[in-house]
């Protein structure tokens, strides 16, 4: 059944998702803060673009949101020109930020007070994922909500779950990122060493893949890493501020995260060493700087 959708930000990621609502035979209205973005994703999907975030939501059955962080995310919900005092009673807002645990909590509570829902979904699979529809979606929140919104969400997912209450989507993906950090270090470090001890990098990553050893990271990112190739992918400031969040998380839970902290520290030299752009798998650089 075709639905009225908005969708907040189209960056690298909400771009390509809002593509696949509109081509499932949604109604799609979307909101950008560079406005021209907006304005060429609708004539690109034949959808409409509002000049506000209420704008675009007023008359949605869901509202999605793809934004920058927790104070990004509180704006397009509560400030000014804001979608929750426009949203109708019982609509649903998904939100597929990486944000922090207690945004999400505080989003939902307030989302309940007004007679709407509110769902905490960040995903993983960087903007290959998105662009091929293939995500990985974490949600936290009610489950008739999430049952509502799940068709839509399919669209541009491989896998979906409802993990919890409000803030375990969010937890997840701190999860997500932190078991990342450590493969790519690993990865980095092996590969490092493999040149150093004068292998055939490539032709060890070829063997090792279809062991124990094998990844994600490992199949889509070492014959980059080998090459010295960068500038692609999900940025190490991106990491670094999804990386903080889950430190923050940690503090308050009393998880210990000593691998997490450590490769943390690194990809900071590697924003030093004028990276903070380049793709994750960047810490190769900074084994290998003269």
């Amino acid at each position: 059944m075709a639905l009225t959708l908005a969708f907040l930000g189209l960056g690298v990621m909400g771009y390509p998702m809002a593509g696949h609502l509109a081509r499932a035979g949604h109604r799609v209205t979307v909101y950008n803060r560079t406005l021209a973005t907006a304005d060429r994703w609708a004539v690109e999907h034949k959808g409409h673009a509002r000049r506000t975030p209420a704008e675009a939501a007023r008359d949605a059955d869901i509202v999605f949101a793809c934004v920058g962080n927790d104070d990004h995310l509180r704006q397009v919900t509560l400030g000014p020109g804001g979608t929750f005092d426009v949203m109708k009673k019982g609509a649903i807002f998904v939100d597929h930020t990486t944000a922090s645990a207690a945004i999400a909590r505080e989003l939902y509570a307030e989302a309940a007070r007004r007679g709407l829902h509110f769902l905490d979904a960040p995903v993983s699979g960087g903007q290959a994922g998105a662009e091929k529809g293939v995500l990985t979606v974490m949600v936290g929140g009610d489950g008739a909500a999430f049952e509502r919104a799940r068709p839509a969400i399919d669209t541009y997912a491989r896998f979906v779950k409802l993990l919890g209450s409000a803030g375990s989507g969010q937890l997840a993906k701190m999860v997500n990122q932190i078991c990342i950090a450590g493969v790519v270090q690993g990865l980095a470090e092996g590969l490092h060493f493999a040149k150093a001890a004068g292998l055939d990098a490539a032709a060890v990553i070829e063997t090792i893949s279809k062991g124990a050893a094998g990844s994600w990271q490992m199949d889509n990112r070492a014959a980059t890493m080998i090459d010295g190739k960068f500038n692609f992918g999900f940025a190490v400031d991106w990491m670094r501020k999804d990386l903080a969040i889950a430190l923050d998380e940690a503090r308050r839970n009393h998880a210990r995260l000593p691998l997490t902290a450590l490769v943390d520290q690194f990809y900071a030299e590697v924003q030093a060493m004028g990276g903070g752009r380049w793709d994750t798998s960047s810490l190769m650089a900074r084994l290998e700087k003269s």
